[in-house]
């Protein structure tokens, strides 16, 4: 399914004229059992996408909330092979897409052919992996293109316009803008160029643009989402799971749609 599964997700919220809501979540945090039921509570509650981080030992990309997520994930002992294993068994429940977030060490310590082809197997749709360069995308598209896997790449404010414009030519699934210069995390306030940004990436992409880095409450969603086809939400619903904050969590989620969850 993979690359025309997202696509059709990102359909439906646009003929509902709605903005895409995707969450992030720390595979393992909470433990491996708890995996399934955080997954369909999400797909309940409408999201157009999720999200699924892979714990690793050195996360360049990952701020404090999801950094300390991805350590008890780990005491928990999640692997990715654990995680690969989970994903083929609620397959057959789990309707909306599945994009795994990862680094490129596990995918090589798991074998980059038998990665893809087990990611192929047990439903996943896409894959975001914020260690590995634009120019060496093809290590991981010579095996996920025959399969229709998207490899979602991500757009810096500090990009060059030249760049930009080759990264979205390449684009596929939909492009992930990240909306502050460092790591993710809660801010009180986002970046002055932000709006600009957004807006001149509309114009340049052929596929949905999604802002994330950054975003941790209902405001800034619906004001990000104003310039952009909707928002990623990691570190706040990473916390707002693990504080149990379910009510909370459906209220952030429902900020850019007009259902009950």
């Amino acid at each position: 399914m993979g690359k025309q599964k997202i696509e059709r997700s990102f359909k439906l919220v646009e003929e509902r004229g709605q903005k895409a809501f995707v969450p992030y979540i720390m595979a393992g945090d909470g433990g491996l059992d708890a995996l399934k039921e955080r997954i369909l509570f999400l797909q309940d509650c409408g999201a157009t996408v999720i999200e699924l981080g892979i714990p690793f030992s050195d996360p360049v990309a990952d701020g404090p909330v999801i950094q300390e997520a991805g350590k008890r994930a780990l005491a928990n002992g999640t692997t990715l092979e654990l995680v690969l294993n989970c994903l083929d068994m609620m397959k057959n429940e789990v309707i909306v897409p599945i994009i795994l977030m990862t680094y490129i060490n596990p995918i090589y310590a798991y074998g980059i052919k038998e990665f893809v082809e087990q990611c192929n197997k047990v439903g996943v749709d896409g894959l975001i992996i914020p260690d590995l360069p634009f120019e060496q995308r093809n290590i991981i598209t010579s095996y996920t293109n025959d399969l229709g896997i998207a490899l979602i790449q991500l757009v810096s404010i500090t990009t060059t316009i030249e760049r930009k414009r080759k990264i979205i030519e390449e684009a596929e699934g939909f492009l992930y803008a990240v909306t502050v210069t460092g790591i993710t995390g809660a801010r009180s306030s986002l970046h002055k160029n932000l709006t600009p940004f957004l807006q001149e990436l509309k114009e340049l992409s052929h596929i949905p643009v999604l802002a994330g880095f950054g975003i941790s409450n209902k405001n800034q969603a619906q004001d990000v989402s104003e310039n952009c086809d909707g928002v990623i939400v990691g570190s706040e619903v990473v916390r707002l799971l693990h504080e149990n904050k379910r009510a909370d969590l459906k209220e952030l989620m429902s900020s850019l749609k007009n259902v009950e969850c």
